[in-house]
C-alpha cells in the first residue's frame, strides 16, 4: 500500500475533480451488473418451497418442479436422506434421481457420482440393497461423453467393485465387459473396459481370470487405438499381481515386450514403468535376458525423444538400477551412472542471460522439462548412493552432488534438501564429505529449501557431530566453524519473512543444539536471541517456540551463573515486565519449565514469582495463572514444601474473595475444585527423619495416619475468620486457644458443599480479607483465611513488590523445607496495619 499523499501534494482543481467523477462513473457501471444479478419477486416465488413440507416430500417436490440447482441440492442431501429414512427414500427419491440424471448437467451428475460413493462408504443400506437400487445407475453413466462426468462414476464403480459379491460382479459388469471391449465399441467404452478389467481380477481365482478376463486384455493390449493401448498397458501390473508368477510370464511379459515397441510414445512409457514395476515378479534369467535389453534400449532412445519419457526414466532410474542390482557387467554399471550424471545436468548447459520474455514458448516448455528431470535425480540420489557404493561416493558422485546443491532451480535444491538426511545416513563416517554443502543449503535464499532442510536438521546434525558414529563425542563439531553463523543467518532470514510456520519450525529444531555445540556458544549466540523473540515477535506460536527451545538451553547449561543469569532476566524482563504480553509469556515459559526440569528447581526458583501474579491487574494474566495453577501444585512434596502448599492456598483464596472479574473468578471456581481433587507427593524420606528426631516409635497405624493427612487435598475450611489476635504471655487461656486453631486442618470439600459456599465466598469479595499480623507480648501471631500452622509466612500486596524480587536484590529463592517467619518489621514492606478481630472460641472438628 502507497502512502496517503500529504495536504501539499493534493490537487483540488476542477481538472482533478473532473477525474475523481470519471472514476466513480466507472464504479458505478461495473456495479450495474451486479444489481442486476439480483433475483426478481418472480424468481423468488418460484424458488420457495412450503416450509411444513418433510424432507421426502421437500425432495421429490424440488426434483420434480424445482429448478437445476435445488435438484443438485437435493442429491448432495442424499446421504442423509438415506440415514434418515432409507426406505421412503429408495422408494420416492431415487426414482426421481434416476429421471433427473438423463438431462441432468454436468455439475449435478458429478455430485451425484459423489453421493451414491458416500452412502456406499457410510454403508446405509446393505450391499444386496445397493446394488439392487444403485448399480444400473452407475452402469448406466459410466461412458457418459463429459470425460470428467465418466471417470467420477468410474470411480464409483471400481469402489463398488470392491465389496460386491462374486456373482454380482460376474453378471451385472464382466458379462457385459465382453460386449463392451469390442472395436465396436466407442473409444471411450474401451478405456471403462479397461480400467474394469484391472479391478476384476483380484475378485476371481486364476483359472476365472485365463479363461474369461486374459483373452479381453489380449485384445485390448492390440487395439487400433494408442489411447486403449496405453491405458490396457499400464493395468497389467494390477492384473500381473492377480493372476501369479506363471501366467506373468507366459501372458504379460510378451504383452509388455510387444507394446515397447510400439509406434506411440506413449505406450511406450507405459510398457516401460510397467516393467520397472514388475521387476521384482521376474526372476534373473527373465531380468538380464529380456528386460536389460529392452532397458538399455529405451535409454539409448530417450534423448532422441520427447521430453516426457526423459521425465518419466529419469523419475523411475533409482528403482530400475536397484532392481537390476547384480545383472549388470562393470561396463553396464558404469554407462547407467554416467547416464545419471548426465541427466544430472541436462539443460544447464544452455543457461543464458537473457529475459524470460524473449525465449520463445517452446524453449521455455523445454526448460520446465528439463527441471523437472533434475529434480527426478535429486530424489534418486539415495539410491544412486546405494549403486554405486557409498565407500565411493566422493570419487563418484559427490560432483554430481555438488551440482543439484548449487542447481539454479528452487525445485531442484528442495528436492535435494529433503534428501539431504537420507545422504547423511548412507555415508556414515564419511558424512564430512557434505558439510559444506550443508552450510550451502542453511544459507539459501528460497525459505522453501530452509524448510525441508530442516525437518531433519537434529538427526543430520548429530551425524555430523559424531561422524556418522552411534556414541556422542565431547567434541562437538570443531571442523564446522560456518555451522553457527549459518544456523543465526538462516533464523534472522525465517524472521524477516512473513513464513512464521517455517521460523516455529526452525526454532523448534534448534532445540537439538545442546547436543551439537558447547553450552557457551549457545549462551553467546543464540540464548539472548531467544529472549528477544519472546519479547519482541508478534506471532504467538514462534514466541512459544522459541520459550521452550530456550529453557531446554537453560536445562542443558553447564554453568551455574549463566543459569542464574538467565533466571533472573525471565524473572525481571518477562514475570515483572511492563507489558502484560511478556508476563502471559512468562507464564509460557514457567509451564515449559515445570515439563522440563524438576519439581525442586521450579519451587526453588519460579514458584513464588509465579503466584504473585494473582494480583496482576490484567484480567488475562490472571485468568492465565489459574489454568496454570494445578501444574503449579503438582510440583510440591508435603512436607517439606508445607509453607509454599499454604501461600499457593493463600492466593487461591484471595482471589476467590476479591477477583471483581467474572470470568476469572468462574475459572478461580473450576480451579478450586480441581485443586482439591488432587493429591499432594509425599516425602518418605521427610517422614522418616521426623520419626527419628520425636524420639519416639511410631506404629504403622501411625504412620499411615499421617501419610493420609499429608495426601488430604487441600481445600477451604467450612467457616472463614478474618483477623485473629496474637496471643498473649500474661493470657494462657488465650494461647491454649490459638494452639487449638493451629490444630484445624480443612476437610475436602464436595461439589455441592462448595456451590453452597459460594454465596459466603461472594460476600468475602468486598470485605479486606488480606493476612494481618497482631503483635503481641510474646511475639507476632498471624492470621490468614487458611488452616493455621506452625509454618507461617507473609502475604504480598497487590499493589507492592516484593523486596526479594526487586531487581537490586539477588535473585528469589525458595529452598524446601524453610518454612521460617518472615518479621514483617524487618521486610521493609508497605503492608496496611491489621485489623484486630475477637476470636470467638469455637471446638476443632477433626
Amino acid at each position: 500500500m502507497h502512502p496517503p499523499p500529504s495536504a501539499a501534494a493534493m490537487d483540488f482543481s476542477q481538472n482533478s475533480l473532473f477525474g475523481y467523477t470519471e472514476d466513480l462513473q466507472e464504479l458505478t457501471i461495473i456495479e450495474r451488473p451486479v444489481r442486476r444479478s439480483l433475483k426478481t419477486p418472480e424468481e423468488i416465488e418460484r424458488l420457495t418451497v412450503d416450509e411444513d413440507l418433510g424432507d421426502i416430500e421437500r425432495a421429490v417436490y424440488l426434483l420434480s418442479a424445482g429448478q437445476d440447482i435445488q435438484g443438485t441440492s437435493v442429491i448432495a442431501n442424499l446421504p442423509f436422506l438415506m440415514r434418515q429414512n432409507p426406505a421412503e427414500t429408495l422408494r420416492r427419491v431415487l426414482p426421481k434421481v434416476r429421471e433427473v440424471l438423463h438431462v441432468a448437467s454436468v455439475e449435478m451428475q458429478l455430485t451425484a457420482a459423489v453421493s451414491f460413493l458416500n452412502i456406499l462408504q457410510e454403508e446405509s443400506v446393505s450391499i444386496h440393497t445397493y446394488a439392487h437400487s444403485f448399480l444400473q445407475i452407475i452402469l448406466l453413466h459410466v461412458e457418459h461423453r463429459d470425460a470428467g462426468v465418466s471417470n467420477a462414476w468410474l470411480e464409483t464403480l471400481l469402489s463398488v467393485i470392491e465389496v460386491l459379491p462374486k456373482e454380482t460382479i460376474r453378471h451385472e459388469i464382466l458379462n457385459p465387459l465382453v460386449s463392451k471391449a469390442q472395436l465396436s465399441q466407442t473409444v471411450q467404452s474401451r478405456l471403462v473396459s479397461c480400467k474394469i478389467l484391472g479391478k476384476l481380477t483380484n475378485k476371481f481365482d486364476a483359472h476365472t481370470i485365463k479363461r474369461e478376463i486374459l483373452p479381453l486384455v489380449k485384445s485390448l493390449c492390440q487395439d487400433v487405438e494408442y489411447e486403449v493401448r496405453s491405458c490396457m498397458c499400464r493395468q497389467l501390473e494390477n492384473i500381473a499381481q492377480g493372476i501369479g508368477t506363471d501366467l506373468t510370464k507366459s501372458v504379460v511379459l510378451p504383452e509388455l515386450i510387444e507394446l515397447s515397441r510400439d509406434e506411440g510414445c506413449s505406450v511406450r512409457l507405459a510398457a516401460f514403468e510397467t516393467l520397472v514395476n514388475l521387476l521384482d515378479v521376474f526372476d534373473t534369467d527373465d531380468r538380464s535376458q529380456t528386460i536389460l535389453p529392452l532397458v538399455k534400449s529405451f535409454c539409448e532412445k530417450s534423448f532422441k525423444a520427447d521430453e516426457s519419457i526423459l521425465i518419466s526414466l529419469s523419475f523411475h532410474l533409482g528403482k530400475l538400477c536397484h532392481g537390476l542390482y547384480g545383472i549388470f557387467t562393470p561396463d553396464q554399471h558404469l554407462r547407467f551412472l554416467e547416464f545419471y550424471k548426465k541427466l544430472c545436468t541436462l539443460g544447464l548447459q544452455q543457461e543464458n542471460g537473457h529475459n524470460e520474455n524473449q525465449i520463445p514458448p517452446q524453449i521455455l516448455e523445454q526448460e520446465k522439462k528439463y527441471i523437472s528431470v533434475r529434480k527426478n535425480c535429486a530424489y534418486n540420489l539415495p539410491a544412486m548412493i546405494v549403486f554405486v557404493d557409498p565407500k565411493n561416493f566422493q570419487l563418484e558422485l559427490y560432483s554430481t552432488f555438488f551440482c543439484l546443491c548449487h542447481d539454479p532451480e528452487v525445485p531442484v535444491r528442495y528436492t535435494i534438501a529433503i534428501c539431504f538426511y537420507e545422504v547423511s545416513k548412507l555415508l556414515n563416517s564419511g558424512v564430512y564429505l557434505i558439510h559444506k554443502e550443508l552450510i550451502t543449503l542453511l544459507q539459501d535464499e528460497s525459505l522453501e529449501v530452509l524448510d525441508a532442510l530442516i525437518d531433519h536438521l537434529p538427526e543430520i546434525l548429530e551425524l555430523m557431530s559424531t561422524g556418522g558414529e552411534s556414541s556422542i563425542q565431547e567434541n562437538k563439531l570443531p571442523s564446522l566453524p560456518d555451522l553457527i553463523p549459518a544456523l543465526t543467518a538462516a533464523e534472522q532470514r525465517a524472521a524477516a519473512s512473513l513464513k512464521w510456520r517455517t521460523h516455529e519450525k526452525l526454532l523448534q529444531k534448534y532445540a537439538c543444539l545442546p547436543h551439537v555445540i558447547s553450552s557457551d556458544q549457545i549462551y553467546y549466540r543464540f540464548l539472548q536471541r531467544m529472549f528477544t523473540i519472546m519479547m519482541t515477535n508478534k506471532v504467538l506460536p514462534v514466541q512459544k517456540a522459541a520459550s521452550r527451545t530456550l529453557c531446554i538451553f537453560l536445562r542443558y547449561n553447564r554453568k551455574q551463573e549463566q543459569k542464574i543469569e538467565v533466571i533472573q532476566k525471565l524473572i525481571e524482563q518477562l514475570g515483572q515486565g511492563k507489558s502484560y504480553w511478556n508476563r502471559l509469556r512468562f507464564l509460557d515459559t514457567c509451564e515449559f519449565i515445570i515439563e522440563l526440569f524438576s519439581k525442586s528447581f521450579f519451587c526453588k526458583y519460579f514458584f513464588l514469582p509465579v503466584i504473585e501474579l494473582t494480583h496482576d491487574p490484567v484480567a488475562n494474566v490472571r485468568m492465565k495463572l489459574c489454568y496454570l495453577l494445578p501444574k503449579v501444585k503438582s510440583t510440591l512434596k508435603i512436607p517439606e514444601d508445607k509453607h509454599l502448599l499454604q501461600q499457593l492456598e493463600m492466593c487461591v483464596r484471595k482471589l476467590l474473595c476479591q477477583e471483581k472479574d467474572k470470568d476469572v473468578l468462574a475459572i478461580v471456581k473450576r480451579t478450586v475444585l480441581e485443586l482439591d481433587r488432587m493429591e499432594m507427593s509425599m516425602d518418605a524420606e521427610q517422614l522418616e527423619k521426623e520419626k527419628q528426631q520425636d524420639g519416639r516409635p511410631m506404629n504403622e497405624k501411625t504412620f499411615e495416619k499421617k501419610r493420609r493427612d499429608i495426601k488430604t487435598p487441600t481445600a477451604l475450611p467450612k467457616s472463614i475468620p478474618t483477623a485473629v489476635p496474637g496471643p498473649s504471655a500474661s493470657t494462657p487461656s488465650a494461647s491454649k486457644e490459638i494452639k487449638k486453631s493451629k490444630l484445624i486442618r480443612s476437610q475436602s470439600i464436595n461439589n455441592q458443599a462448595f456451590h453452597a459456599k459460594y454465596g459466603n465466598l461472594d460476600k468475602c469479595a468486598s470485605k479486606t480479607s488480606t493476612a494481618a499480623y497482631t503483635p503481641s507480648a510474646s511475639g507476632l501471631a498471624k492470621t490468614s483465611m487458611i488452616s493455621l500452622t506452625d509454618d507461617s509466612f507473609r502475604t504480598r500486596n497487590a499493589s507492592s513488590l516484593p523486596p526479594s524480587f526487586s531487581p537490586n536484590t539477588p535473585l528469589p529463592s525458595t529452598s524446601r523445607g524453610t518454612g521460617n517467619s518472615v518479621d514483617p518489621k524487618s521486610s521493609g514492606g508497605k503492608d496496611p496495619p491489621p485489623r484486630k478481630a475477637t476470636l470467638k472460641s469455637r471446638k476443632s472438628n477433626p
